[in-house]
């Protein structure tokens, strides 16, 4: 078994999810009382999300970089970034890490195809959403089409993620806000969701959606299972 170097804490809340998936696959492939051999470096998020929304991607790159660079040291053989709206600076991470990064678009992308489905909408917060590196992604490496909720309710999608999700809120209120901007992306075309920020999970359920979603958190982990067992 590799060892998976974690670099988390963007929020916690997704990353302690990551480290549950990651050993309970683990366990269910290899039986008995196996679990996954990681580290995990766990940033503080509110300096992150500081500097996300102050536009300083150079000073994130640049922190995340040192991160990476700290797990290399440690021993870990590939990096999981435990968040999608960081994956818009994957390369500097990579390789500032020297690391093999397995990039969350691409099971997501990959079990989207193998469903059949075109057309998708994409949840995430407003960098994730407006931003062209996941959707170009998507399109040029799985042939999506990719369609994100109106400016509006872009906003209330990311307000809830870092105003709630991120602090371990989970409120019915915003459930049904989430459930109506899924319903109107369907309205639009989307075939199925992507669920593309690994706190939504904590909030939505395949019973909140009429089409598929996709969970980047579980794909991700359950994809990264498959690099270190491989």
């Amino acid at each position: 078994m590799r060892t998976l170097g974690l670099l988390g804490g963007m929020s916690w809340e997704s990353s302690a999810q990551y480290y549950r998936l990651l050993n309970e696959e683990v366990r269910r492939r290899l039986g008995g009382s196996h679990s996954a051999a990681c580290l995990l470096l766990s940033v503080d998020f509110a300096e992150i999300a500081r500097l996300q929304h102050a536009g300083d991607w150079a000073t994130l790159g640049r922190l995340l970089g040192d991160a990476a660079r700290q797990l290399a040291a440690g021993g870990a053989e590939g990096l999981v970034l435990c968040t999608n709206t960081m994956h818009c600076l994957a390369a500097e991470i990579e390789a500032a890490s020297g690391l093999a990064l397995l990039h969350i678009a691409d099971p997501t992308g990959a079990a989207i195809r193998a469903q059949g489905l075109k057309t998708i909408g994409l949840l995430g917060t407003a960098f994730t959403m407006e931003q062209a590196f996941y959707r170009e992604r998507l399109a040029q490496r799985f042939g999506l089409e990719v369609l994100t909720p109106d400016p509006a309710q872009r906003q209330v999608v990311h307000r809830i993620i870092y105003e709630e999700l991120v602090r371990g809120e989970v409120r019915p209120a915003s459930r049904e806000t989430y459930r109506r901007v899924i319903a109107e992306l369907v309205a639009q075309g989307a075939e199925g969701i992507v669920l593309g920020c690994t706190e939504i999970m904590l909030l939505v359920e395949q019973s909140d959606s009429a089409v598929p979603l996709f969970d980047t958190t579980t794909l991700h982990a359950l994809a990264a299972v498959d690099w270190a067992l491989s």
